[in-house]
């Protein structure tokens, strides 16, 4: 689940959050529970939506409202990174980002990209 808040409109919400569900590098760091926050912060930053990276605010956790912050202010926490890997191993996780700069939000599901997929998706053609 990928929670964007904090974006100056809906539409901007939207436009980040498939910006990082779409990402092949958010994705493999799903898949090897690498809580790789640059990744997740470097999409958004594709999206097209202009925030102040210097405001953004990162959790992840079972529920991303209660979960672990990674990041705040655009820096980031001194987090245990055992305790976001562990975040990262579970089956299904929440992240969610602040950008900082309004009140809209949405919510997104995406999946992680592991090399059985790739493999499955590559051994045949459709």
């Amino acid at each position: 689940e990928i929670q964007v808040t904090g974006a100056p409109d809906e539409a901007a919400a939207h436009a980040v959050a498939q910006t990082i569900a779409t990402s092949p590098l958010v994705k493999t760091a799903f898949a090897g529970s690498d809580p790789n926050w640059g990744r997740i912060l470097a999409a958004a930053g594709r999206a097209g939506v202009t925030f102040d990276q210097y405001h953004t605010g990162l959790w992840i956790g079972v529920e991303a409202a209660n979960g672990l912050q990674l990041v705040k202010d655009g820096t980031p926490t001194g987090y245990a990174e055992a305790d976001a890997a562990a975040i990262f191993a579970a089956p299904s996780f929440a992240i969610r980002l602040d950008l900082g700069c309004g009140s809209a939000a949405t919510t997104m599901w995406t999946t992680d990209l592991t090399h059985g997929y790739i493999t499955i998706n590559a051994d045949y053609r459709t």
